[in-house]
């Protein structure tokens, strides 16, 4: 009569046993890409699939599109007056670099501005050319493109503002050394010149990188990585002579103010072809391409 009691009890509890011993702790957990907005860990393998890191823009990007627009003014008011540290960066390293590696140099010290923008979370336009049109490419309605619309307006007017603010600075006042004069012109010549049809398309290329720069941002959340791919995608802009419609646009006001241009030629043949180019690079070569890869695997998974 005893052995059949005990022999129930264990029959009952080993199941219960064996439950406990097959679940992974907590932290043991990959991050589920589909319930949560964030993905730190993947799913498998030692990297974010493409799906974890469309996941991490998209929730976050939806956000972004509900801000008040007071929000959105004043950060991308601060980032068209940040990113002007990119044109202080590089006219500051050519003054003092030697003639060889003035423009490699330079190129190096580009990136500065924008670490301070996108550390700082500051809204650039060209950051989100990729960003926002993730949830439009999600929902296709038109509800979802008019807050699309709504979003650039505030950035670019913001964005130009700033960039106005910071360009009258340094070229109308005496904050900075009368000796960098000449290397801030030099710079800045560098970078608005060419006419528009020159800048649209090299523009194209400069919003292709800064969009890839944002998905790449996605795919970790190490600080030192994140500076790292700012640098790393950030530097070619100034190589290879692309262009940003917002750092740019720093230079391009610079110019005007200090009368080494007119403003009807940096308007109008820099700061419009290169909008206009960055937004086709963001849109179609990042947010259109690297959508297309998982849009199929998101339906499904959903």
């Amino acid at each position: 009569m005893v052995f059949p009691s005990r022999l129930r009890v264990k029959e009952t509890d080993a199941p219960e046993v064996k439950k406990a011993e097959s679940e992974p702790p907590e932290e043991a957990k990959p991050s589920n890409p589909f319930g949560r907005k964030t993905v730190t860990r993947p799913e498998s393998g030692t990297r974010l699939s493409a799906l974890e890191i469309h996941e991490n823009i998209r929730g976050p990007a939806v956000e972004e599109l509900e801000r008040p627009a007071s929000s959105l003014l004043f950060s991308s008011l601060a980032a068209g007056m940040l990113i002007g540290f990119s044109f202080l960066a590089q006219a500051f390293v050519s003054h003092y670099a030697p003639e060889p590696y003035k423009h490699p140099l330079a190129s190096m010290a580009y990136p500065i501005g924008f670490m301070f923008v996108i550390m700082g979370r500051s809204e650039l336009f060209t950051e989100n050319t990729l960003e926002p049109v993730i949830p439009l490419l999600h929902k296709r309605d038109a509800a979802t493109f008019r807050k699309l619309l709504r979003m650039w307006g505030l950035l670019i007017l913001g964005n130009l503002v700033g960039a106005l603010i910071i360009g009258w600075i340094v070229g109308a006042t005496t904050l900075m050394e009368s000796s960098l004069q000449p290397s801030m012109q030099e710079v800045a010549k560098q970078s608005t010149e060419g006419g528009f049809g020159t800048v649209f398309y090299a523009a194209i290329f400069g919003g292709w990188l800064i969009a890839l720069l944002a998905w790449l941002l996605a795919s970790t959340i190490d600080s030192a990585a994140q500076l790292f791919l700012i640098w790393v995608t950030t530097v070619p802009i100034s190589a290879f002579h692309f262009r940003h419609s917002i750092a740019g646009s720093v230079e391009a006001f610079y110019r005007a103010v200090t009368g080494s241009a007119g403003w009807g030629e940096m308007l109008g043949g820099f700061i419009l072809p290169a909008l206009l180019g960055n937004a086709i690079g963001g849109v179609l070569l990042v947010a259109l391409f690297n959508y297309a890869q998982v849009a199929e695997e998101h339906q499904s998974a959903n």
